[in-house]
């Protein structure tokens, strides 16, 4: 047998040997692999069905909220948060529950199902948005240092001058006028450039307000003094 025989006819051996001895482990590892594959393409298609049923049950609740159907609302809303509370659509019906209620002067109500919202919504833009209009709730309800602890837990770059202004709202309410006055400048300083005319308006307003609480010039009487 040539040598370069002899060489490849060992190579052969150490082949079969380590078939012989690893065989099975791997037929194993590939059927496991194999499995993983196929069970990650299931879950990922069972996702996508599960995230397109909920956006069905939304669609549906939407409809009900424009008609002002509030049995039906509360019935997709109920779905929503047992079957679907792992999926945006959840914490959205939610705070349509909560909207709903507040239309109704339900303002209990409101809160319990903001509070759902925020506790199961894992985008932090909306779960912003929920405890700020979580915050205007208890307001209404003269719960001032409630919503002054949840407005506390809104991260700062969140929506600024709403975030201030509701600080000063609460601010006032617990008769801190000067901190109020700091709140409403810094939500006025924080309005985009192409804020509403009317919320720069209303902003301005409550500062004028505390200003003439203490008999302090208001921004209307220095522009009509400078015009003169």
């Amino acid at each position: 047998m040539a040598f370069e025989d002899y060489d490849e006819y060992e190579q052969s051996e150490q082949v079969r040997k380590w078939l012989r001895e690893n065989g099975l482990s791997v037929v194993i590892g590939v059927m496991l692999a194999l499995a993983l594959i196929f069970g990650w393409r299931q879950w990922q298609a069972h996702r996508a069905s599960h995230h397109a049923q909920a956006a069905e049950k939304f669609a549906a609740l939407q409809s009900a909220l424009l008609t002002g159907n509030s049995a039906q609302l509360d019935k997709d809303a109920d779905v929503l948060e047992k079957d679907y509370s792992d999926t945006p659509y959840a914490a959205l019906a939610a705070a349509a529950r909560a909207n709903l209620a507040v239309g109704q002067n339900n303002l209990q109500e409101a809160g319990k199902a903001l509070q759902w919202a925020i506790d199961h919504s894992s985008t932090p833009a909306l779960h912003s948005l929920y405890q700020l209009r979580l915050a205007r709730v208890q307001l209404a309800q003269d719960q001032a240092k409630q919503a002054l602890d949840t407005l506390d837990r809104v991260p700062a770059a969140d929506y600024p001058p709403l975030r201030q202004e509701l600080r000063g709202d609460a601010l006032l309410k617990l008769g801190r006028a000067s901190d109020a006055r700091a709140a409403y400048a810094q939500a006025l300083a924080a309005l985009p450039a192409d804020a509403a005319p009317g919320e720069r308006q209303d902003l301005q307003m409550k500062l004028d307000d505390l200003a003439r609480a203490n008999g302090a010039p208001t921004a209307a009487n220095v522009a009509t003094s400078t015009a003169h």
